[in-house]
């Protein structure tokens, strides 16, 4: 066989160095996301977060792995949700689980943002930092606010907390599921600043939820150190 044409040669160069640069990008995602599962207190990274006062409201947030989280806690966290959601899965195609939905909160990747008022608890997040569609992402599974917690600015400082959590942990974004069928959280996440996710799948692939996500300042930008 003759030589290579010139022109050949460049491109399969330029080929080589797309997959090596490809592969570098997820080996350092990887790895930012091993070392945000690593950090033993959160809560450094957005201590001046945590303590949420809106008039007659006084909340204060802590962080813990669902593995050093207090059972009785874990247990309001999982009633909530079923209190909160268990209509709006049974009215699509996902359906209502519950043996898969504590299978899913107690998973020992699992990271819990837990809001009190005194002895009361108000509201959570469920979340996880995670590889997802080849990006380190911070993965919100849930944000479950009490009844008499709710437009009080409450869910929008827990979104808050996690998105200065992405930031400082090297995360792409903070991405979450919202059902279709509930378009109060739709446009609470919107109003929120979170967008239509790249990996959002199409309507026709999906039509009872979608992925919505909101890019970190990273991006662009000069990356923080992630804290031991």
């Amino acid at each position: 066989m003759g030589k290579k044409s010139s022109a050949s040669t460049i491109k399969s160069k330029e080929k080589r160095q797309a997959r090596k640069l490809e592969q570098r990008r997820i080996a350092d995602g990887m790895s930012n996301v091993t070392s945000a599962n690593k950090l033993t207190d959160l809560a450094a990274l957005c201590r001046e977060l945590l303590v949420y006062r809106n008039k007659d409201m006084e909340v204060d947030m802590y962080i813990q792995r669902v593995t050093e989280l207090d059972k009785n806690v874990l247990e309001w966290a999982i009633n909530l949700t079923e209190r909160n959601m268990r209509k709006l899965y049974e009215t699509c195609a996902w359906g209502w689980n519950p043996e898969r939905k504590v299978e899913e909160m107690t998973d020992d990747s699992a990271w819990y943002l837990i809001a009190k008022q005194n002895d009361k608890l108000l509201a959570f997040s469920h979340f996880r930092f995670d590889m997802d569609f080849g990006e380190p992402v911070l993965y919100c599974y849930e944000v479950q606010v009490e009844a008499d917690g709710r437009r009080r600015g409450l869910g929008q400082r827990v979104l808050k907390v996690l998105e200065k959590l992405a930031h400082a942990t090297r995360m792409r974004c903070v991405r979450l599921t919202a059902l279709t069928h509930n378009p109060s959280a739709s446009a609470f996440f919107r109003a929120c600043g979170y967008i239509l996710d790249d990996t959002s799948p199409s309507i026709e692939e999906a039509t009872h939820y979608e992925i919505l996500s909101k890019t970190t300042e990273n991006e662009g930008g000069t990356d923080p150190p992630i804290a031991s």
